[in-house]
């Protein structure tokens, strides 16, 4: 069974406070009536600080769509490095060693992919496939998952390094005054996180079963309107409502596989928004604190989108509390309104089984695991 193993998880350098985020609010966007319901809004989000990769001064400058995408381009060949290279050593695994990376992010856009330059740069093997994923929003690092567990199953004894790159500052609109609009500004953070699915072996969850779905009729509760100043985020007031017809969903991928979704041992949800984190808890009957890491993410860093569910992962290592065989899920959000989710089992590999990189030939990989 594929494995998904320890994550790496990065913030950029730049804070901004909520307190700083009402302020600049004010002063941005005086006047509008429609500020005051925005600003009680952003206040319940409970987020207290998000990281950005650029000072809010120049944050809240627009400087032009080719000026931010260069800017998401510099940035990520920046970021993304460090943070897939602590991945694959959590994963004990090297560059070489990685037959596919799915590199997800909505926040630029690149062409090729981010991946042929990671390929190029980074030492991973030529036929590395290179799988994108740029319109799935929140829910793509769900997703990211999934099509890892898949690819290892239809390519035994395969790894796949999951990116996810979102640096949702850059979307950052000064025109737009709607309220939807309003709290993104205040919701959204930056990060970067990698994780590797191992074919066999490492410690982690074991994905066993996954699922998607797709609310009907939904496609424009969430979306970005393609302007000459970049991606407009469009946020429905409808959207925090959604939990209520996905907790049967959950439930029903739980059953699929004989497990009550109320008695599973842990819980990475997307954290979209404090309403999603309340409304799914209540509908699936389980207490708050079971989604404890995605409310600390929720609080620390914001929502950040694709990557969530690996900071609530990388949390839930740091927590060292399972033993193996703990049960759990993974479901990820976004437009559609699309839900990506995943069960599993906790595993811990106590082997230190190297055998993987010897049968495959790359001698490399043993050194460097070794090393």
């Amino acid at each position: 069974m594929p494995t998904l193993c320890r994550p790496s998880v990065s913030v950029p350098e730049y804070v901004i406070t909520m307190e700083e985020t009402l302020e600049f609010a004010k002063r941005v966007h005086g006047g509008k009536p429609q500020l005051p319901l925005a600003l009680r809004l952003i206040q319940n989000t409970g987020v207290q600080k998000r990281h950005i990769v650029q000072p809010i001064e120049e944050a809240l400058r627009h400087p032009g769509f080719e000026e931010r995408n260069r800017i998401y381009e510099s940035e990520s060949k920046k970021r993304c490095p460090e943070v897939i290279e602590q991945a694959l050593a959590n994963a004990a695994l090297t560059a070489r060693d990685i037959d596919a990376i799915i590199y997800v992010s909505c926040t630029g856009f690149l062409m090729p992919s981010l991946t042929a330059w990671l390929i190029n740069s980074m030492g991973f093997r030529f036929d590395t496939r290179q799988i994108p994923i740029a319109q799935l929003g929140c829910a793509a690092g769900a997703a990211a998952i999934n099509r890892a567990q898949e690819f290892c199953i239809a390519h035994p004894q395969s790894n796949v390094l999951i990116v996810s790159c979102e640096l949702c500052s850059l979307c950052y609109q000064p025109e737009d005054d709607m309220v939807g609009a309003l709290l993104s500004d205040g919701l959204f953070g930056d990060a970067v996180a990698a994780a590797v699915v191992r074919g066999t072996g490492g410690t982690g969850m074991t994905l066993e079963r996954n699922s998607s779905y797709l609310i009907p009729n939904t496609e424009e509760w969430i979306s970005y309107a393609v302007r000459d100043t970049g991606f407009h985020f469009q946020l429905d007031r409808r959207v925090p409502g959604t939990m209520k017809p996905l907790a049967p969903v959950l439930r029903e991928l739980a059953a699929s596989h004989g497990w009550d979704v109320r008695n599973l041992d842990f819980y990475l949800i997307h954290a979209g928004g404090p309403r999603i984190l309340d409304d799914l808890s209540k509908f699936l009957d389980l207490d708050r604190g079971m989604f404890r890491h995605s409310w600390s993410t929720l609080t620390e860093y914001g929502n950040i989108a694709s990557a969530v569910v690996l900071e609530a992962l990388r949390r839930l290592f740091d927590e060292d509390l399972l033993t193996s065989g703990a049960t759990g899920m993974i479901a990820g959000f976004g437009p559609g309104i699309t839900a990506e989710m995943s069960v599993g089992r906790w595993t811990v590999d106590t082997s230190a089984d190297t055998s993987q990189e010897m049968d495959r030939g790359r001698p490399d990989a043993l050194t460097s695991y070794l090393q």
